[in-house]
């Protein structure tokens, strides 16, 4: 069944006749029909999904039939009058039971269409005749006429009992809406249409300190019931009242004023409604609810304050960050120089005197050379984390795989020292990325990879990418010695070691590698290798 057809259906239904009987003026019309038309027989025809039902005759005993064998369907849904003068000599009903002799002998047939004004077809006005007749223009337009006097009596019915519907519900619900009025905590005042009081609830009475007064002049409103701009000084001037708005522009919403009434408090409150018209379009006033947002704007009024706050708490923090930044940077150079003195002196007194020094005193030489070099190693990591977060990041177009290759160039000799097999796959994408910031970001990862090889097996590196969703997904993957699941979040810390107790590195290196990840707005982490490894993946955006 087409939706067309289901609305006309219900249309159909709502009127409630099939299977009622007709009253007087239905069947006085039906009379009226055939005696226009000159013939002995009419019938008022309703069709249902199934079924012709014939709701009143004149001239014949009337009843239901199928609808398959009704004339009239074949042709009502179009909304146009049918006439046919014989029609055993018509294509369309010559095989029609009601023309054959099965349900009658019918020759002169003319329809016209019930259809509502929303253009739904219910059935048909018939008049027909077992003789060939002629119908004049004339006896056709007041066949019409007399279809559009059944659809408004239909409708007249519909309406009657609709009304009486809508009525036992005003009734019933008359005394359940006044005791809803008095108890709620919304206030709702009405206006009639010449903007003068004509109701308060039990919330206006109270939030006004006064009930309702029809004397009072619109332009007065403001001043007699305390209304304020949300400042809860400025009085409201009369085309700014909402219920006075919603008079004249038809609704109002969201309209916020402060009702100041003595003795009573400040009130913030929330006004919407619109203006009544009778269904004749008469007006009849205006109507409009207040609600209580008094806590509610405090709240707001504390928390605009507490994020002004956060706001300047974080571009404080901001410019600590960037001062921390610099800081780093200044400290870790000025401690670099004096190191560098320490280290050659060092060197000096092996060159000179590593001859005549004891043991003990070559271990001591040892240790502190050793200690320089771990110094100036976390001195360098920490120039390189300061350089990561405070230089400007600038993006081009650059092809991952020559990054790659630049940061193997830079890690030659301690890949062939290490004997390890570095892989760059041949399809890394060319994106927009700062080419420095992501060299040393590439050459971070190797370098961790190649440092924490596995002591039992060559070392094996993979650098490869592959599209996610918008973005892509870059992994570094090594066979080393891996990183347990509890470290995996901790390594990208400032200082996390796995093992602090091997002395492998300073804890720079990943915090340096996150920072120069999200700075490209990607995040990074670490996964397990099932063969045994790390994986460290990164995302880049794509765009």
């Amino acid at each position: 069944m087409s939706g067309d057809e289901r609305e006309r259906l219900a249309a159909l239904h709502e009127y409630r006749l099939l299977d009622a009987p007709a009253d007087d003026e239905l069947e006085a019309v039906v009379r009226v029909a055939a005696m226009v038309a000159g013939v002995p027989t009419a019938t008022l025809n309703l069709i249902d999904e199934h079924r012709q039902c014939q709701l009143t005759t004149t001239g014949f005993e009337g009843g239901d039939s199928p609808r398959a064998d009704s004339m009239c369907a074949v042709r009502f849904q179009t909304g146009e009058f049918t006439y046919v003068r014989d029609a055993s000599r018509d294509p369309v009903y010559a095989a029609n039971p009601w023309v054959t002799g099965l349900l009658a002998d019918v020759r002169f047939y003319a329809s016209a269409p019930l259809v509502t004004p929303q253009g739904h077809a219910l059935g048909t006005l018939c008049v027909f005749d077992s003789e060939p007749r002629e119908l004049d223009p004339g006896q056709i337009a007041r066949l019409k006429d007399l279809a559009q006097v059944i659809l408004a009596l239909f409708e007249r019915r519909r309406q009657a009992r609709e009304n009486a519907r809508l009525l036992a519900e005003a009734e019933a619900r008359q005394e359940l809406t006044d005791a809803v009025l008095e108890t709620i905590d919304v206030a709702v005042v009405a206006a009639d249409p010449t903007g003068h009081l004509s109701m308060f609830n039990r919330a206006g009475r109270a939030w006004h300190g006064l009930d309702a007064d029809a004397s009072v002049d619109p332009e007065e409103l403001a001043d007699r019931y305390r209304l304020f701009r949300t400042d809860g000084v400025t009085p409201l001037a009369a085309d700014e009242i909402p219920l006075l708005r919603a008079l004249r522009d038809g609704s109002v919403q969201n309209a916020e004023l402060v009702i100041g009434a003595p003795g009573h408090g400040s009130r913030h409150v929330v006004a919407s409604g619109r203006a009544m018209a009778a269904p004749d379009g008469t007006p009849l006033g205006a109507v409009v609810a207040m609600t209580d947002v008094t806590a509610d704007r405090s709240q707001r009024r504390a928390l605009e304050r507490a994020h002004a706050d956060l706001a300047a708490t974080i571009e404080e923090l901001r410019r600590s960050n960037t001062e921390l930044e610099q800081f780093a940077g200044v400290v870790s150079h000025d401690l670099a120089a004096p190191l560098a003195v320490v280290n050659g002196y060092l060197e000096l007194l092996t060159d000179e005197y590593g001859g005549t020094l004891g043991p003990q005193a070559q271990k001591w030489m040892g240790s502190a050379t050793r200690a320089i070099a771990r110094m100036q190693g976390l001195i360098q990591g920490l120039l390189t984390y300061a350089r990561a977060g405070s230089e400007p990041c600038r993006r081009e177009k650059a092809d991952l795989g020559d990054i790659a290759q630049q940061a193997l160039s830079d890690l030659r000799d301690s890949i062939a020292t290490a004997g390890a097999e570095v892989a760059v796959a041949g399809d890394l994408p060319r994106l927009a990325v700062d080419p420095t910031l992501m060299r040393q970001l590439l050459q971070n990862l190797i370098g961790n990879a190649v440092k924490y090889r596995h002591p039992d097996r060559p070392a094996r590196i993979e650098v490869a990418a592959v599209p996610h969703d918008d973005d892509w997904l870059v992994t570094v993957t090594d066979n080393g010695i891996g990183i347990a699941e509890p470290d995996r979040r901790r390594v990208f810390e400032m200082f996390a070691q796995v093992e602090p107790g091997a002395r492998a590195g300073h804890g720079v290196g990943l915090s340096t590698c996150q920072r120069i990840v999200e700075r490209h707005g990607g995040r990074i982490w670490a996964e397990d290798v099932p063969a045994g490894g790390t994986a460290i993946a990164f995302t880049l955006p794509g765009a």
